[in-house]
């Protein structure tokens, strides 16, 4: 069993856990991301999605109003040019809508090309890096006078195993996962004395989504666990009633 199987085996979350919290979920119209949002709206919290593409945070809106669950709220952004400006307005919007921020989510990610590092594009580099690092440093750091406004609020990076030793030919992506891991436990450092804050990473690992799909054409989808899987470990650091969970800062999670 391993440690995040232990962690989970006695987490029954109830299906209100989530209720009253306010939550940030980047990338949330496809993915990863889409799946953790209805997740979270259907435990009960109000969900904010953000993402670049009208139509998929549409959808998603109307799959968890569908639902019966919370009504949720679009904020449209693109990572790639966004200004600190969007970010302060994406901030501010928060604030005046919500008051604070009890989670957030940096779900959004690039995956860049797959090739050697000497046939690496410098226009595909900084691209991965504007989407995969800058971005959640910058949307983090604008958010965390709201998260420090909730009781307990939680921040959730998502890692990659290339993140924590690189390989061949993945280039930008295993770099910019590996900035993300030392960015969260930075941050975590940072905060767990001066705040209630708790900040971690998730390896989803081999997870049926587009992204894996481009990554490796040949594999079969259905040899693929799917993304409903990485819920309860999710739910789990981000439900501010779990006591333990809540404790829990500057740890990387493999699902």
């Amino acid at each position: 069993m391993s440690s995040t199987e232990k962690l989970l085996a006695n987490y029954h979350p109830d299906t209100s856990c989530l209720t009253d919290s306010v939550i940030a979920v980047t990338g949330a119209g496809d993915g990863i991301g889409k799946t953790i949002a209805k997740a979270y709206a259907s435990f009960g919290a109000t969900v904010i999605l953000l993402g670049r593409t009208v139509e998929k945070l549409e959808a998603v809106y109307d799959e968890i109003e569908a639902a019966g669950n919370k009504q949720p709220a679009i904020f449209v952004i693109d990572f790639e040019t966004a200004t600190e400006q969007d970010y302060q307005q994406l901030s501010q919007a928060i604030d005046e809508t919500f008051g604070r921020l009890d989670g957030l989510l940096h779900n959004a990610a690039l995956l860049g090309e797959r090739t050697s590092i000497a046939n690496y594009s410098s226009s595909t580099w900084q691209q991965l890096m504007a989407v995969n690092v800058n971005a959640p440093f910058i949307l983090t750091k604008n958010c965390l006078p709201l998260l420090q406004k909730s009781q307990q609020a939680s921040i959730i990076f998502t890692g990659s195993s290339v993140g924590l030793k690189g390989r061949a030919y993945w280039g930008a992506y295993a770099a910019s996962k590996a900035a993300i891991e030392n960015l969260m436990t930075t941050l975590a450092d940072e905060l767990k004395e001066t705040s209630k804050i708790c900040v971690n990473s998730i390896n989803p690992g081999a997870t049926r989504t587009q992204m894996r799909a481009n990554a490796f054409p040949a594999e079969d989808p259905l040899q693929v666990k799917s993304a409903d899987s990485l819920i309860p470990l999710y739910v789990y650091l981000m439900d501010t009633s779990n006591t333990n969970g809540n404790n829990i800062t500057g740890q990387q999670f493999n699902a």
